[in-house]
């Protein structure tokens, strides 16, 4: 399936189609929407157990299509109103009521099956509406309060569907969930920009001597390098505080959050090799990063379980 979101609002978005798809019908929507449009996600769901690759794929149309409305609606007021019609059928699934829409008609019974409460796929949304609205970032308080709902609700939703969702669990995924929301934002300071957004709080910039119109020239200053290696190194530092989690999970979520710790790991690691100039490249990961961070993971859990079977997560 090619993915072409404006076709897709077409035939589900508000003046699409009322009928009700069948549960298969919305579940096959769902894998194919996942498979067409990310493949790392694509690889990593082969690791997962059967049981637990159709809640994910469920999970994922939900994120993507809030995303592409908030993205892919012309913004503003205009994302605005589609973000509320999208909270409307989530408040409808919640509720117990079918809807037309095949992600809902999935996801139903991900919530049902796993007991996710309403509370993460809404805080998502908050984020969206945000992102519509703020593009500036006073202090950390306010970087941090956008990553509580951005990034933290899919850790917490993942951690349900692990059958894991503990209260001290939830704080080390919050950590970890937070450390890559956080090397995400310093990894595409200059796509950021292009887009007219800022995540450096401002008195960080204050405090190095740095303004706005330092963006405009998009040159790695020492006073930028300074910036950027204050706020790399605790990203850090929240990701490994959190790394503990991966060996009080199951096998399943437990592998899959090391890969993704791992990598928000090595794209902070990428950016010191960088020496901080983000502006000149965008540090990525080359497919041989990834397959080490995944050979390392697969290694660690194999002597962690030792090829036994968790009859909880198969």
């Amino acid at each position: 399936m090619v993915y072409d979101f404006s076709d897709h609002l077409k035939r589900f978005g508000p003046q699409g189609s009322k009928e009700i798809p069948t549960l298969l019908a919305s579940e096959d929507y769902c894998r194919d929407l996942a498979h067409s449009h990310y493949e790392n996600f694509s690889v990593a769901v082969r690791l997962t157990p059967k049981s637990v690759r159709q809640h994910l794929y469920n999970v994922y149309a939900y994120c993507r299509w809030a995303d592409d409305l908030a993205d892919e609606t012309g913004g503003g007021e205009d994302a605005l109103r589609m973000l509320d019609w999208w909270e409307d059928l989530l408040d409808q699934c919640f509720e117990g009521r079918e809807t037309s829409h095949p992600v809902f008609q999935a996801l139903a019974t991900t919530i049902r099956e796993c007991s996710i409460p309403r509370e993460p796929f809404a805080d998502l949304l908050i984020a969206f509406r945000q992102d519509q609205t703020k593009t500036r970032y006073a202090d950390m308080s306010e970087v941090l309060g956008y990553c509580e709902n951005s990034a933290n609700p899919v850790g917490r939703i993942v951690l349900h569907l692990g059958r894991c969702a503990r209260p001290e669990l939830i704080r080390m995924s919050d950590q970890i969930c937070t450390g890559l929301q956080l090397a995400n934002f310093w990894q595409d300071v200059a796509r950021d920009w292009e887009n007219g957004r800022i995540y450096i709080p401002e008195t960080v910039l204050d405090q190095h001597g740095l303004e706005e119109t330092d963006f405009e020239r998009g040159r790695c200053t020492p006073e930028f390098r300074a910036v950027l290696r204050e706020l790399v190194d605790d990203a850090e530092s929240r990701l490994r505080s959190g790394m503990e989690l991966c060996r009080l999970v199951p096998k399943w979520p437990g592998r899959e959050i090391s890969l993704f710790a791992r990598g928000g790991l090595a794209i902070l690691k990428k950016i010191r090799q960088q020496d901080y100039d983000v502006w000149s490249a965008r540090p990525t990961l080359s497919r041989a990063d990834k397959m080490r961070i995944i050979t390392r993971v697969l290694l660690s859990s194999i002597f962690r379980f030792g090829g036994r079977r968790s009859s909880s997560i198969e």
